[in-house]
């Protein structure tokens, strides 16, 4: 069975810190690819800043170029078209749907099981892929209170959900989009923040000014 790894998110913009996440989830999962999903129109996101989709997938696209193990999926564009929510649950579904015999790694932070249950049917999140919870640092410099509230969180989703979650552990990453818009707005650099043509794509369509 494919193995195929999901990295959502709003990526406005994204940057470098996305990709070694991706990359991380890849070597350590052996992952055949991972999906890029810029979001559609998020429901429980402030949209005031956020670019349209169409331009985010763009950047996107000037990230990822050359990487073979990485592809971009517009999967949740047609909607955010209409002005309609995208919503996890409905996206997996699609992807399950257009290609069953794959199985998803859906890549998010460990924080978010925090709340994933008030997500939009989480059941059937849960139904259709693994979940990789990113925990930052090497196991040994997360704090044993941390550890221990997060191992038993997944206990608690495998028992109320038959939850399939598994621990991605991530390299230390400082950057943030909210970071680098403040960055740009305020004229700074933001090298080493982004790939170097999503800063050349920026910077041409004087974005985030």
């Amino acid at each position: 069975m494919k193995r195929i790894g999901i990295m959502g998110g709003t990526f406005n913009p994204i940057h470098n810190g996305h990709l070694a996440i991706a990359e991380k989830a890849r070597e350590q999962f052996l992952l055949e690819k991972v999906l890029f999903i810029p979001s559609g129109v998020p429901y429980m996101k402030d949209l005031k800043d956020v670019l349209p989709v169409s331009v985010r997938c763009e950047m996107t696209a000037e990230a990822i170029a050359g990487k073979p193990y990485f592809e971009l999926s517009d999967i949740e564009t047609a909607d955010a078209a209409q002005g309609k929510n995208t919503y996890t649950y409905e996206t997996l579904q699609k992807l399950k749907a257009a290609d069953s015999d794959a199985a998803y790694y859906f890549i998010l932070g460990a924080d978010s099981l925090r709340d994933i249950e008030n997500w939009k049917q989480p059941e059937l999140i849960f139904q259709n892929c693994t979940v990789l919870a990113a925990v930052r640092g090497e196991y040994g410099s997360v704090k044993a209170s941390s550890m221990e509230w997060l191992t038993g969180q997944i206990s608690y989703l495998f028992e109320k959900f038959d939850a399939s979650i598994e621990i991605l552990d991530i390299p230390d990453i400082f950057i943030s989009s909210t970071q680098i818009r403040r960055c740009i707005k305020d004229g700074k650099s933001i090298q080493n923040m982004v790939p170097e043509a999503v800063a050349s794509y920026i910077q041409k369509h004087h974005l985030y000014e």
